[in-house]
């Protein structure tokens, strides 16, 4: 059975890795909770642009698959197989929720889209942006706690 899309690469990560990203993400969200509104507002801007596994994984397999297809095609048709690997660990990754630069990459704390999520509502939660949702019922509360967190 797969693993769900959220836990897919915490799940191939090895637990001292994972609990480095963990206490280092606990870490920042202590350090908030007695900022201000303006602090917290600069910290959320900062994790808009932070860069997740994700992206990063796509980004250096496009870079490794380019580079091959460039050495294929000027020095030696045989540097096709570099492609071709990438294109192989990037499938895997997609299905599994790892390949080989994974484990590099969160050793180096690499989060995940939803580990840096988890950080971000935190915050908007310190910042009390979760007080908007009216206690109303049904489709009018799912609006209004809509509203609150895509802020």
């Amino acid at each position: 059975m797969l693993p769900s899309t959220a836990a897919r690469v915490p799940k191939h990560t090895y637990i001292e890795a994972n609990k480095k990203i963990e206490e280092q993400t606990q870490r920042n969200i202590a350090y908030y909770s007695s900022a201000d509104h303006s602090e917290i507002e600069s910290r959320l801007k900062e994790l808009d642009r932070e860069w997740d596994m994700e992206r990063l994984l796509q980004t250096n397999a496009s870079v490794v698959a380019l580079f091959g297809l460039i050495l294929a095609t000027t020095v030696k048709w045989k540097f096709i197989i570099l492609p071709m690997a990438v294109m192989g660990f990037l499938l895997q990754h997609a299905v599994q929720g790892w390949c080989p630069p994974v484990s590099l990459f969160r050793r180096m704390g690499v989060r995940t889209s939803s580990e840096i999520n988890s950080e971000k509502y935190a915050l908007k939660a310190l910042r009390g942006d979760f007080a908007a949702v009216p206690q109303t019922q049904g489709i009018q509360k799912a609006r209004e706690a809509f509203r609150a967190t895509s802020r």
